[in-house]
């Protein structure tokens, strides 16, 4: 099993900004993607950005230009850089990885617990 601990959420000001950091933990894993999600009330959970472990990103067209998705390898650990906030970005975000355990033999998907953000003023 992966466990995933998030941390960073907060409420802030439009034009501000917030990290969000998101470390996982466990034995005999290896992961692939990690990403961020987002779900706000009443909406469906959307990617807002995600990583391959090879470097590749991929962004909302909604974020893009305002976040950044990066990663520490050695730690097991994801962030992601919010500038610019909008109150649209208020969501709970959620970290997710592709990992693969030696228990279980296989790919899975792991999901934290999830951080709220909140833009207002």
């Amino acid at each position: 099993q992966v466990q995933l601990v998030e941390s960073g959420g907060g409420l802030v000001q439009p034009g501000g900004s917030l990290r969000l950091s998101c470390a996982a933990s466990g034995i005999g894993f290896s992961i692939n993607y990690m990403a961020w999600y987002r779900q706000a009330p009443g909406k469906q959970r959307e990617l807002v950005a995600r990583t391959a472990s090879i470097g590749i990103t991929k962004y909302a067209d909604s974020v893009k230009g305002r976040f950044t998705i990066s990663r520490d390898n050695a730690k097991n650990t994801v962030y992601l850089q919010m500038n610019s906030l909008k109150p649209e970005d208020t969501a709970v975000y959620y970290c997710n990885v592709d990992a693969w355990t030696t228990e279980r033999r296989n790919w899975d998907d792991y999901w934290g617990q999830g951080t709220q953000v909140t833009v207002s003023s």
